[in-house]
């Protein structure tokens, strides 16, 4: 089983969409995905249509039990995919989460449930863009942090300090048992401009100059009205754009590229192909 947490201290940057459509797009590569809503607005726990309109439980459960039960899992309408939705509306569980001495550790022990050990092989957290302790316990509950990065000059400069500063806060865990995961950084809606193609280089050259903290991955999601198209319709936007005209790749093309990067045993699998053995991971 392999956890990614989609993270970033800058809020609007297409966390809670590029959860969805990367979870929706391995569940129709044939793995078990489960979601999990870690954050207060429960953005993710709409974005698609759920099997059942009225969830037994949730983050709320999961966090406060340190176990996720069947009743915090809710399937949605696509095989293969189910969420741990937000019942939090009130924004409570950060403010409990800060009096505990094991707040850090909650949802990464949760994860070693017996629910989830052997029942999926891939999990996907979203994260609130705030920072504090419901978000610190997602980065750490994950092998592989994701986060996506506009190529804005402002957004940019944010990306990098608040990136740092998240690393430089969490990677002394590490002597408490919790190691933290390499980051992997997203260009997205990146439009075809000068100035962003631009600020998208700077965004690589100043990773690099890191010593390989923070990596950028060679996909980058572009600017494209599909993605909000198929957010509107609640949709994997994968299927939802499967071909496109022009120079711009589908959005098909970019998410299956995405996810190669992001898991290398999956290159060449296709989410319409059914050629996927479990035991990849």
């Amino acid at each position: 089983m392999i956890k990614f947490t989609v993270t970033s201290t800058k809020g609007g940057v297409g966390k809670t969409t590029l959860t969805a459509n990367l979870g929706a797009l391995l569940a129709d590569m044939g793995l078990r995905v489960l979601l999990i809503d870690a954050d207060v607005q429960p953005s993710l726990s709409k974005y698609f249509p759920l099997a059942s309109s009225s969830p037994a439980a949730g983050l709320t459960e999961m966090i406060v039990r340190g176990e996720i039960t069947p009743a915090c899992i809710t399937p949605t309408v696509y095989q293969n995919l189910d969420v741990v939705v937000s019942d939090d509306p009130e924004g409570n569980l950060p403010h409990w989460l800060l009096n505990r001495i094991d707040r850090g550790f909650r949802l990464r022990l949760a994860l070693q449930s017996k629910a989830i050990t052997g029942s999926y092989d891939c999990i996907l957290i979203d994260t609130q863009g705030a920072v504090g302790p419901l978000q610190d316990a997602a980065a750490l509950a994950a092998d592989i942090l994701v986060s996506p990065i506009t190529p804005e000059i402002l957004s940019a400069r944010e990306f990098k300090d608040g990136t740092m500063e998240l690393l430089d806060r969490l990677e002394p865990s590490s002597a408490m048992g919790a190691t933290l995961g390499p980051m992997k950084a997203v260009i997205y809606r990146q439009d075809r401009t000068i100035d962003a193609k631009v600020i998208a280089a700077g965004i690589r050259e100043d990773f690099i100059k890191l010593k390989g903290r923070v990596t950028v991955l060679d996909t980058a999601v572009p600017h494209a009205k599909a993605y909000k198209e198929a957010a509107t319709l609640r949709l994997p936007v994968h299927r939802h754009e499967r071909r496109r005209e022009g120079v711009t790749p589908s959005a098909y093309t970019v998410m299956h590229q995405l996810a190669w990067e992001l898991i290398p045993s999956l290159e060449g699998v296709y989410a319409d192909a059914g050629s996927f053995h479990r035991g990849v991971l």
